[in-house]
């Protein structure tokens, strides 16, 4: 793999906004075989169940880079932090079962871009609370924390729509799962 640089870069517009609006939850392993095109996942095999959450609020992901000369090593840790407003056993199972597990996430930001988490590694929950909250107005529900360590930062998807993050992957077959209110 060439190191050397290939592009530059003019300050953009300000024309984005902060923040994910959805994010879907698919288990280790089904993703089958991806296909990439300059950094972009551009198809995939398998059988696929994607399980969406429906975001409000303050979600994000963030990206470090972790890089040492020294070892000449480089890797990027994806931490994608969650609040779920609204408390439920039901909810109480399923985080349960994603805190075992280490899922790979696709997520959606506010500006329609469609990225995948965890692609090789999975995601795991690293952390995160569970709250009644105190006054009228405090959040009564979930915050968590979920963290993965890859060699890419998390790869764009191509044709994601918010129905259908997977949308664009003609090679796969996807079930999205929309929650429901409880």
């Amino acid at each position: 793999m060439a190191c050397d640089l290939t592009a530059g870069r003019k300050v953009p517009c300000k024309d984005v906004i902060g923040g994910i609006v959805r994010a879907w939850f698919i288990d280790f392993g089904e993703l089958g075989t991806v296909t990439k095109t300059a950094d972009e996942i551009t198809d995939m095999t398998g059988t696929i169940t994607a399980l969406q959450y429906d975001l409000k609020g303050t979600n994000s992901l963030e990206t470090a880079i972790t890089s040492s000369r020294e070892n000449g090593t480089t890797f990027f840790e994806e931490t994608l932090t969650l609040t779920l407003p609204k408390l439920s056993k039901e909810d109480n199972k399923e985080l349960k079962l994603m805190a075992y597990g280490r899922p790979h996430i696709c997520v959606e930001d506010r500006n329609g871009n469609f990225m995948l988490c965890g692609l090789e590694h999975g995601m795991e929950v690293t952390g995160g609370s569970i709250a009644t909250g105190t006054a009228f107005g405090d959040l009564s529900g979930y915050s968590l924390t979920l963290t993965g360590q890859e060699l890419e930062p998390a790869n764009f998807i191509a044709g994601g729509t918010s129905a259908d993050p997977l949308a664009g992957m003609s090679s796969a077959t996807v079930t999205v799962t929309v929650g429901t209110n409880s």
